[in-house]
């Protein structure tokens, strides 16, 4: 089947000494975006104008800020059976995320079940990742965390939902399996990716999917959100993937 791209990648690189200006140079270091945001376009920093309607800079300011929530609780069936195929498509949600974010894809079944591929460019790392049925160094990652989510309004949810959110397409992500087991299940304040090319998107993601679902936000989660958007003011809030509630055959506890 086709690979299909939902979540936004910025490519950015390095564009040595043409940037002198120290006010940009410690933006930069502080957001870790690039001027433009990683769209090609004029970002700037904002100027302290107010956020456009539909960026993720605007989108962030709406977010509901409340205290962390006890984890008590907290398993990943919560969530439902890993990886369900929420879709219908008869793979597993962790297959449909490896076609879409790999290249040079085989596989063990004719078209479903990924046995190889390379991710060519990994958006924690910023460097090249192969991945092997079994032997992987390719995690399936959620942008915001199920424990996190956990505390942060989903225990309140119905277990269809959980389901959703757990393997929505606009939460997931392949990357390099090291970088995410350091992210673990932190926020925005506690772990931001070391590839400073995709803070912007990484970001602008984590704030669509808790608007989306209506997850709440720590006010230091939100703060550090709002320093890394404002890097790249322009960047529009992503939108798609999947319902907010699993089909009806699928539950969770």
């Amino acid at each position: 089947m086709p690979r299909e791209r939902n979540l936004s990648r910025v490519r950015t690189r390095p564009r040595g000494g043409a940037v002198a200006a120290a006010g940009l140079a410690a933006l930069l270091a502080l957001t870790g975006c690039s001027p433009d945001g990683g769209k090609g376009g004029t970002g700037g920093d904002g100027g302290g104008e107010p956020a456009a309607g539909g960026t993720a800079l605007h989108a962030v300011a709406s977010l509901t800020v409340k205290g962390r929530a006890p984890k008590t609780g907290y398993a990943r069936d919560r969530f439902g059976t890993a990886w369900a195929d929420t879709d219908g498509n008869h793979c597993g949600t962790r297959d449909d995320i490896l076609k879409r974010d790999l290249t040079a894809v085989r596989f063990t079944d004719g078209h479903c079940k990924v046995a190889s591929g390379k991710l060519a460019e990994d958006p924690y790392t910023g460097q090249a990742v192969t991945y092997e049925r079994g032997r992987s160094k390719v995690d399936i990652d959620h942008l915001v965390a199920l424990s996190d989510a956990w505390q942060k309004g989903a225990q309140q949810w119905p277990g269809r939902k959980r389901v959703a959110l757990a393997n929505d397409p606009l939460n997931l992500i392949a990357a390099d399996a090291s970088a995410n087991r350091q992210k673990g299940d932190g926020d925005a304040a506690t772990w931001l990716p070391p590839n400073k090319a995709y803070r912007c998107d990484y970001v602008a993601h984590q704030v669509a999917v808790k608007k989306k679902y209506g997850l709440w936000v720590t006010q230091a989660e939100k703060d550090a959100m709002t320093g890394v958007l404002k890097g790249c003011p322009t960047l529009k809030l992503p939108s798609g993937g999947a319902p907010t509630e699993a089909p009806e055959r699928f539950a969770a506890k």
